[in-house]
């Protein structure tokens, strides 16, 4: 049983019960530290500070209630697992009441005994993970909003300063759900124009026949419906910025006339007479890959180096490596001052199937997913069954081993194992040694020989 080396206070009266707990714990590779009584246990705490306490309900003076109760009005973070020569149900959901983790009854069970420990330590790592985010979340790890310390993040971030600092138009490209609206807000916000508006308009969500008066605007009478004077996008963004999403779906024919009016800084009304000048920064964003739209006649070439000056390219939420547990615990605060709920934070096995996934529909499916998860938890942790569906049903793009009986080494299939898990794992060794519960050393170890004799397996 591999373990980090963790101190443990055992508190019997039972002198021959503290040398068989203590010769038992040290074999598992625990420091021990004892006590005969609560007045002993508490100068142990005092010295020593251990990080689980194991305690005897039965005890001279105070009992391990009281104790149990003491310990966890000065440190409810500390584990304790009481034990008893004399347990019933009623004792048992007292003290998990009163916030023991676990309850053992006498003779101890070994694989009871370490099933508790191992759930201890679990819960002590899961916390002190999420309490690292948290502060990472405190310290703002990102920029202007966006969360992220990803590599692909970081030139991301220096892109939108290095544009914060200029008037230059700007595309933003990026699959579904990327962020790109937040990009422009940030640039908006960072840049001298912070004062003026933020403008957004959805090319791909306006009937063809009504995008030209929402971009221009229109006069009253203009056309049918036309009650009154209706001020375009580009007039309401006057001073500000205007996001123009997913430009590669504007009408083509509109495109040539979007073009001038980029240029000339001059609109004019649908059923207009007069052109009225407007200050505007353009930034624009399309889901689409740029080149095929461009080769496809979907985004005009002239068009799109008039929009192009800077590219920024926002990765995939798959590329991101390392940014999924910042932004699920950004979306568990965010979910929980909404929703009024109390989540801590994702159990370790939910937080590998989260990092596992391949979101296809990047930061908005995570956080859609997180926002479920949050109000279906309503409080303390949320478990793998909590999450949609879709991620507990296994996908077909997961990989698999296939095994010939009588056919098959065990090499052989040790090696695919590992092999396949590395590529699952991005090559995070790490990663796929807790998988496959083997130690990082064996991993590289294995690797090495694959390389020095692939032929062997």
């Amino acid at each position: 049983m591999q373990l980090d080396v963790t101190t443990i206070l055992v508190v019997d009266d039972d002198a021959t019960m503290r040398e068989v707990l203590t010769v038992r714990l040290e074999d598992w590779g625990y420091e021990v530290i004892t006590a005969a009584d609560a007045s002993e246990a508490q100068v142990a705490l005092e010295m020593g500070r251990p990080s689980v306490v194991l305690a005897d309900i039965v005890l001279p003076g105070m009992s391990g209630l009281d104790l149990l109760r003491h310990l966890k009005a000065d440190d409810p973070d500390r584990p304790v697992i009481l034990m008893t020569g004399h347990g019933t149900v009623d004792l048992a959901v007292e003290a998990m009441k009163d916030g023991a983790e676990d309850f053992l009854t006498k003779p101890i069970e070994t694989e009871k005994l370490q099933a508790a420990l191992k759930a201890v330590l679990a819960d002590m790592s899961l916390k002190k993970r999420v309490a690292q985010l948290d502060s990472q979340l405190e310290n703002k790890p990102g920029f202007a909003g966006m969360i992220g310390r990803s590599e692909a993040m970081m030139e991301v971030f220096a892109m939108v300063e290095l544009l914060a600092e200029n008037e230059a138009t700007a595309i933003v490209t990026g699959a579904s759900g990327t962020g790109k609206e937040l990009v422009a807000r940030s640039i908006h916000a960072l840049s001298r124009r912070s004062g003026g508006p933020f403008v957004a308009i959805n090319c791909a969500a306006i009937p063809e026949g009504l995008i030209e008066s929402e971009l221009f605007g229109h006069t009253k009478g203009a056309f049918t419906g036309a009650a009154q004077l209706r001020r375009g996008r580009f007039e309401l963004a006057d001073g500000g910025v205007l996001l123009l999403d997913e430009i590669a779906d504007m009408p083509v024919n509109l495109q040539t006339k979007f073009l001038r009016i980029l240029e000339e800084g001059r609109v004019r009304r649908v059923g207009g007479s007069r052109d009225v000048e407007f200050d505007v920064r353009v930034v624009a964003s399309t889901n689409r890959p740029i080149d095929e739209a461009v080769q496809r006649g979907l985004l005009r070439e002239d068009l799109y180096f008039r929009l192009a000056v800077f590219e920024i390219r926002l990765p995939e939420l798959k590329h991101r490596d390392g940014d999924i547990p910042l932004l699920v615990q950004a979306f568990i605060r965010e979910f929980n001052q909404k929703h009024g709920t109390r989540v801590e934070g994702v159990r370790a096995d939910t937080m590998a199937l989260l990092e596992a996934h391949h979101w296809p529909g990047n930061v908005r499916e995570l956080r859609n997913a997180m926002e479920r998860a949050t109000i279906v938890a309503r409080e303390g942790w949320i478990e793998t069954g909590q999450l949609p569906l879709f991620l507990r049903a296994p996908r077909n793009g997961d990989p698999t081993i296939t095994i010939e009986i009588g056919e098959t080494t065990a090499e052989q299939v040790e090696k695919e194992l590992i092999l396949k898990t590395l590529k699952h794992v991005k090559n995070n060794k790490a990663e796929a040694a807790r998988r496959l519960d083997l130690d990082v050393k064996t991993i590289r170890n294995k690797l090495k020989r694959y390389e020095e004799d692939p032929a062997e397996v």
